[in-house]
């Protein structure tokens, strides 16, 4: 009996060796899998910030190398404009010889200042959508102009695109027109030409459309389906600005993806409201 009983023992024990050793082998490879998973994480991420970096660092270095922002000369000739924009100026030789698509540069005086690049326009409009001002393979892309707009913003609706990127940059902070203050308080942003002009646009929508053809016509063929077009950019704003725009006029459309959906832009538009030479 007695020895009947240590037999069961021993079997309930070594039983019981099996389950735990089963159960380790189980927790181990969780633990490998969640190790793995970590990882490939941490590689992704590791990824996306050196993007981020490697894009910022570049356009850093195109700004330094063509662009002259002489803020303080203001303080010096109070003749200036009240913007400020005969201190700023773009050496548009140093850009036709990095990229030949260059057209444009484009800037916002005062705020959102982070919006200050070169513009392309490539042969369509996906070849600046993962590849920078100096074509390097980066999901930061380029600011360029849609492909069916002349290259002098003479149409009646030119549009540029620029992706709305998480750490700010390219054109990340349109959004922050989504309110009636910010506008009012930078209403303002510029666009500076390969042969010298400097156009001035004054912001008069702002709001959230469907990537729709309608929403980024850029021709019309009478004054009255133009008319139709500045009335919906108007009912799509989010708030009235007051500033008019006539059939007479020429305007910018900016347009950036939304956090709503895939079929949605951000879009802020302006009117141009002067032009000088540079």
């Amino acid at each position: 009996m007695r020895n009947e009983n240590a037999d069961n023992e021993r079997k309930k024990h070594h039983r019981g060796r099996k389950r735990k050793k089963k159960g380790n082998i189980i927790a181990n490879v969780i633990l490998v899998i969640a190790l793995i998973v970590f990882c490939v994480s941490g590689f992704q991420l590791f990824k996306i910030g050196k993007g981020y970096l490697d894009g910022r660092s570049e356009y850093d270095k195109v700004r330094k190398l063509a662009v002259t922002d002489d803020k303080n000369k203001n303080d010096k000739d109070k003749n200036h404009s009240e913007d400020g924009d005969d201190t700023f100026s773009v050496d548009f030789q140093k850009l036709l010889e990095i990229n030949p698509d260059t057209i444009a540069w484009i800037r916002f005086p005062d705020e959102p200042s982070q919006i200050n690049y070169p513009v392309v326009q490539g042969t369509d409009n996906s070849k600046y959508l993962k590849k920078t001002f100096s074509s390097n393979e980066n999901t930061l892309g380029a600011i360029f102009l849609n492909v069916d707009n002349q290259k002098d913003f003479s149409d009646k609706n030119s549009v540029i695109y620029g992706h709305r990127m998480r750490d700010g940059s390219m054109f990340r902070h349109l959004q922050d027109y989504d309110t009636r203050e910010f506008w009012k308080n930078n209403p303002y942003f510029y666009i500076y030409t390969v042969d010298g002009r400097i156009l001035k646009y004054h912001i008069y929508s702002a709001g959230q459309v469907v990537d729709t053809s309608e929403s980024y016509q850029t021709t019309f063929e009478t004054d009255e389906e133009y008319q139709e077009f500045l009335n919906m950019t108007q009912s799509t704003s989010l708030y009235n600005t007051g500033v008019e725009v006539t059939t007479a006029d020429t305007i910018v459309t900016l347009s950036t993806c939304t956090s709503a959906s895939d079929n949605h832009r951000f879009v802020v538009r302006g009117v141009k409201e002067e032009e000088t030479k540079q």
